[in-house]
């Protein structure tokens, strides 16, 4: 996104659509090549390929716009408990501390780039059954600046964090079971109004459907004024 980014003038992402079609080297930098297809008055169309040791391990079409006004609704926010009045994600991650294997034992120590607090806690290295839906708040650790295609960024880096989890949920089973192997096939995003990444966005999530080793799984993400 910021690779496409970097090649359109005044005009903001309103929707991406990706494919991760080969497992990255984090040994290695990443290529990517941004295809101009088209720069329209109102819309833009970027065409991403990410390539390591020669070939492409990732696709991505990338449409922006001028922001141009018009007829506005969306779907209202749930009401949910604020954020400051749950536990913190250190809170949360003592609390599971206990239970994690030796080898997750670093993720709980370490500092995070984003802090997240979950209205349905789940302890994931002992699963239950149970619905799939999450309500989670989220924001950056740190005050970001004035910057619309960083925030946009962000959040789309952010968004993949806990959607998978939703669509395993049902089948009190985790991934961190070593029997079970999971990977991001596809990732869509649309973005509707300006936000900030560093102030508390609900994100909800629920799971319609899982079938032929898919898990299908969507979000909502809120501004804590309730925007869409």
């Amino acid at each position: 996104l910021v690779a496409a980014g970097r090649t359109v003038d005044d005009r903001h992402a309103h929707s991406l659509h990706a494919y991760f079609l080969r497992p990255g080297d984090p040994t290695v930098p990443i290529l990517y090549e941004v295809d101009r297809i088209r720069d329209g008055k109102s819309f833009t169309t970027r065409r991403v390929v990410a390539v390591q040791h020669g070939r492409a391990i990732f696709n991505m079409s990338v449409s922006f716009q001028i922001d141009e006004p018009g007829l506005e609704h969306q779907s209202p926010m749930p009401e949910v408990t604020d954020p400051e009045a749950l536990p913190t994600q250190r809170e949360h991650q003592l609390s599971l501390a206990e239970d994690a294997p030796e080898s997750y034992r670093h993720w709980f120590e370490r500092e995070h780039a984003f802090e997240e607090r979950t209205l349905n806690p789940i302890n994931w290295f002992r699963p239950e059954k149970q619905a799939p839906h999450q309500r989670i708040w989220l924001k950056t650790s740190e005050t970001l600046s004035d910057d619309q295609p960083l925030h946009q960024a962000l959040l789309a880096y952010a968004s993949d964090m806990s959607l998978l989890d939703t669509s395993a949920m049902p089948h009190g089973v985790s991934f961190f079971d070593p029997e079970i192997q999971i990977a991001s096939l596809d990732h869509a995003m649309w973005f509707h109004r300006p936000f900030r990444v560093d102030d508390w966005l609900l994100y909800v999530t629920d799971s319609p459907s899982t079938s032929n080793s898919r898990g299908f799984n969507r979000g909502t993400i809120y501004a804590q004024d309730g925007r869409l």
